[in-house]
């Protein structure tokens, strides 16, 4: 392995040597461009200074390109010069994106896909890479994440608060946190370079289609922003100011199939469902703090402040009904649909009913201190300190309730069920239940005896893991600008970082106080029945099983106690990383061609570790926990090289090498281990064990890019770019060998054999992920001046990819769909302005939620989403400044679908989130 990985690290340096020969071939005619930039400097400094004059004056006739039209030219500006190869979404107006979070706004952009979560969009993955394989930034500072692993959950982000967002597609040597993908910056305004004063209001009321599925719950919401931004003695301080509240609603119907087992005869039938209608109340605040200070041209100081608390309360409501997996037995007489049984009968169902409720808490702070100086003409230093931290509580409560106490007591259902064309049962029952005499809380399928304490005990359940992720950086960093020569300047510095992540793992069994007595709900506690008419059970028992927890009715006991599982996954993981770089600018000509770029290395050093549990249960089940503290110190080398040919006006090809890495998530490098031991035989090992790997390293690639790139008119372009990925390593569960000296053997004679084989994430496999992309940008007046004020921003893109997890076998890439395509047609003048997009993505591999709030990954269906909005500006009179806004998502109520086996006819999850109508005003002062 270490040679394979010595000779990919060999052509990755040989690919940057060659660039690197490139650039010194044209030493000759490459000119340094400090005299251009610096009149660029005092030709903006004139321009501001008119624009300021021409407000002051209040010229009628000037003419400003605002609103959708401005951001896309802004987007289209920043792509353009940058000397990376990126995306980037602007906000020309405060409080304008049109989304509820930055993750709907970038999953526009070309070579980005989505993931849902109740509705809304949750995480991104970019080229076919998924979440855990990007880094997010919010001004250029690494952010924690309320994940359980690595990946950023963007819905946290309000994207009024933003100002825009690029997406680095490829890296360079002063970027901090590449990501194996791409890296994500997220951007709040700079209101020195705002230049103006600004108060911006919004409101907005918000409906969901599907109505109010639970009583407790609204299907009503809200979305209210504030921004202020300002500049004070004598444009030297800068302030802003922002604020962001929303109230959210959520409606689903829910159908979740435990899996299709294969019956008697052979052909595949259903083995249960966990069918049910959810409500959401997602309620968000969000709040940013700029202060900028620069007394003069070589000082400038900024001070960046992030807030954001989240909190999603949940009503879940639906019943469990056991079928092939259980006693239940399937009658004759049903119906086979190539291989699968789509219609019949199941006789002795004994249904489990849920009225469930999740609150998820959570809150983000972020605050980064940035300090730029300019020592003289030709060097200048830059300091920046940041600091990021996150907190997660979640309490998951399951309250049930059956016929019985136990399996085979209580009464049962004779259940007919049919499939329909979405995979979704359409059941006939032949008991109510929405009947509370009969469906009482118990613990109806005997779920748990509670360690051997007590049998049927599980009358309930909560899990309630917690979450903290703390993050310090500093970066420290020098410039030195060339007159003459090759290089403009050359950036060189090193930036640190210590992260700590920890991961509480807890879960209690609920039991009655009156066990064994099955309780009838009592009548204060009691909501009309709950439809779920979308399976054809017009009712079912609803109460508000919260209160009814929080009144005291239940006992907790500890699932740790038997379950070692919650103690192997309580982790604490530490990473502190060393990154020094040094990167060369370049701007000049080469011949007559204008050439930018910058060539450049980082130096990665990593010292991770993890605190975890080694976990066994002797031979009186008791639980026996050894703490222990692992982990691995690396190096890693990632040069990279971009470069940016002018080859006519506005007509660039780009060139892009680089080495990246993303590191293993952190629950792969949790050190907890499960394992047992038992008396040796034959002088076989008696160890045995699974559990996380804590020398995990990461992932890497060696990548090419190529993209052409062209840009005409008032905001039109069109780019066509190639990319090519090499995985040296992949992370897969093996066995390997261990030793297992100093843990305890639980009086076990192993005959001085300490070594032994257990399953965790190893290194291994590797391979290729490829791809093209096509995006334009085309205004209306570029086909006639009639449809002045129409554009079409459309793009596609295309990944592949084959990467061996062994020799034999190939992986399925997380996040990756192999076609990806976005549209959004537009119509913006006069103040009237109208908008609708779509979304595309053909079937990718999903992270879903799985038993005890675990996450697993399921194949999901191609998905194209609409979304539309529709709004006014008032541009004079005593309305001047107030917009009206109408906007609306996921207009053809399209589902989030995930199946099994590779078989779409084998539905997992089908979630239907109806559609979510908005109506705002926008007041700008």
């Amino acid at each position: 392995m270490e040679s394979k990985r010595k000779l990919y690290r060999s052509r990755l340096m040989s690919s940057a040597a060659t660039g690197m020969a490139l650039v010194l071939l044209a030493a000759g005619s490459v000119h340094a461009q400090d005299a251009a930039a610096k009149a660029s400097d005092k030709a903006a400094a004139t321009a501001k200074a008119s624009k300021k004059k021409t407000q002051d004056v209040n010229t009628l006739e000037e003419i400003t390109v605002t609103g959708l039209r401005a951001s896309i030219e802004s987007s289209l500006q920043k792509k353009k010069d940058n000397t990376s190869m990126v995306e980037a979404i602007t906000a020309e107006d405060i409080g304008k994106l049109p989304d509820t979070s930055i993750a709907e706004s970038i999953a526009r952009l070309p070579g980005l896909a989505a993931q849902r979560l109740d509705g809304r969009a949750n995480v991104v993955s970019i080229r076919g890479l998924g979440p855990d394989f990007t880094t997010t930034l919010l001004n250029g500072r690494e952010q924690v994440s309320a994940s359980d692993n690595r990946s950023v959950e963007l819905d946290q982000y309000p994207a009024e608060l933003m100002s825009g967002v690029v997406v680095y597609k490829t890296p360079d040597a002063g970027l901090v946190g590449q990501g194996l993908g791409g890296t994500i910056d997220m951007q709040t305004v700079r209101p020195l370079s705002y230049g103006r004063r600004r108060v911006v209001v919004g409101l907005r009321g918000e409906l969901n289609t599907l109505g109010k599925l639970n009583p407790d719950v609204s299907n009503k919401g809200y979305r209210a922003n504030f921004t202020y931004i300002d500049q004070f003695a004598d444009d030297t301080i800068g302030v802003a100011i922002g604020y962001s509240k929303m109230k959210e609603p959520t409606q689903e119907n829910r159908w979740q199939a435990w899996g299709y087992p294969t019956a008697a005869d052979g052909n595949l039938v259903l083995g249960g469902a966990k069918p049910y209608v959810k409500s959401n109340t997602l309620d968000r605040d969000g709040l940013i703090g700029v202060l900028e200070y620069k007394p003069d041209a070589s000082l400038h100081t900024r001070l960046d402040l992030y807030y954001s608390k989240f909190k999603d309360h949940q009503r879940l409501r639906g019943i469990e009904l056991p079928l092939a997996w259980s006693a239940a037995q399937l009658q004759p007489g049903y119906t086979v649909d190539n291989g699968l049984i789509t219609n019949g009968t199941f006789d002795g169902v004994e249904a489990v009913m849920r009225n469930d409720v999740v609150h998820r808490d959570s809150s983000i702070f972020a605050a980064g201190w940035n300090v730029d100086y300019q020592v003289n003409d030709k060097w200048s230093v830059n300091a920046d300190l940041s600091y990021s931290r996150l907190k997660k509580f979640e309490s998951n409560i399951e309250i049930y309730a059956g016929t019985g106490r136990g399996g085979g007591v209580g009464a049962t259902d004779n259940l007919g069920f049919t499939l329909n064309s979405n995979g979704v049962a359409q059941f006939d029952p032949t008991i109510d239940y929405a009947d509370p005499t009969l469906f009482k809380l118990t613990d109806s399928q005997g779920w748990n005896n509670c360690g051997g304490r007590l049998a049927n005990c599980q009358d309930g359940f909560i899990n309630h893991p917690k979450i903290h992720d703390e993050l310090y950086a500093i970066r420290l960093a020098a410039n030195r600008q060339f007159e003459k020569g090759l290089f403009s300047s050359v950036d060189f510095g090193v930036y640190f970082s210590h992260r700590e992540k920890s991961l509480l793992d807890q879960g209690d069994v609920l039991t009655l106080k009156d066990y064994p007595t099955d309780v009838q709900v009592p009548s204060q506690y009691m909501y009309d029945p709950v439809s779920l008419g979308f399976i054809g059970i017009p009712g079912m028992v609803s109460f508000d099983s919260y209160s009814f927890f929080q009144d005291g009715n239940y006992t907790r006991t500890r699932e740790s106690l038997w379950n070692t599982g919650r103690l192997t996954n309580t982790w604490t993981v530490t990473e502190k990383v060393i990154t020094p770089f040094v990167k060369a600018n370049i701007d000049g000509t080469w011949g007559n061609t204008p050439v930018k770029g910058n060539i450049g290395v980082q130096a990665v050093h990593t010292d991770q570790s993890s605190l975890g549990n080694r976990v066994t249960t002797n031979d009186n089940g008791q639980t026996v926990v050894t703490p222990g503290t692992f982990g691995d110190k690396y190096w890693e080398i990632l040069p990279s090289l971009n470069m940016s040919f002018e080859v006519s006006e506005n007509h660039f090809i780009r060139v892009g090498l680089s080495r990246t890495l993303a590191r293993a998530r952190l629950d792969q490098e949790n050190s907890g281990l499960g394992y047992s031991v038992h008396k040796s035989v034959n002088g076989e090992s008696p160890w045995s064990g699974s559990g996380g790997n804590p020398n995990l390293r990461p992932y890497l690639a060696d990548s090419a890019d190529l993209a052409y790139e062209a840009y005409f008119g008032n905001g039109g372009a069109v780019s066509v770019a190639a990319y090519y990925k090499h995985l040296e390593t992949w992370v897969t569960d093996l066995p390997i060998l261990t030793d297992f000296s100093g843990l305890p053997t639980n009086g076990i004679d192993v005959n001085n054999v300490y070594q032994g084989f257990i399953t965790v994430p190893v290194n291994t496999g590797g391979g290729n992920l490829w791809g093209a992309e096509l995006a334009t940008t085309l205004p209306g007046t570029l086909l006639s001046e009639k449809l002045d004020g129409f554009g079409n921003q459309f793009s596609l893109s295309y990944t592949n990819s084959k990467v061996k997890i062994d020799p034999v076998n190939t992986a399925t890439m997380p996040g990756l769909s192999h076609w990806v395509l976005n549209d959004t047609l537009y119509y913006e003048k006069n103040g009237f302005q109208a908008r609708v997009s779509g979304r595309y993505r053909t079937a990718f591999l999903a992270e879903v939620a799985a038993l005890s709030l675990s996450r697993t990954l399921v194949e999901a269906r191609s998905e194209f989403l609409v979304d539309a909005q529709i709004g006014y500006e008032f541009q004079s009179g005593p309305f001047d400044g107030l917009s009206i806004l109408l906007q609306g998502k996921n207009l053809t109520n399209r589902p989030f679908i995930t199946y099994l086996n590779n078989d779409i006819r084998q539905v997992r999850d089908y979630q239907e989130y109806g559609r979510n109508i908005m109506l705002g005003v926008t007041y700008d002062f």
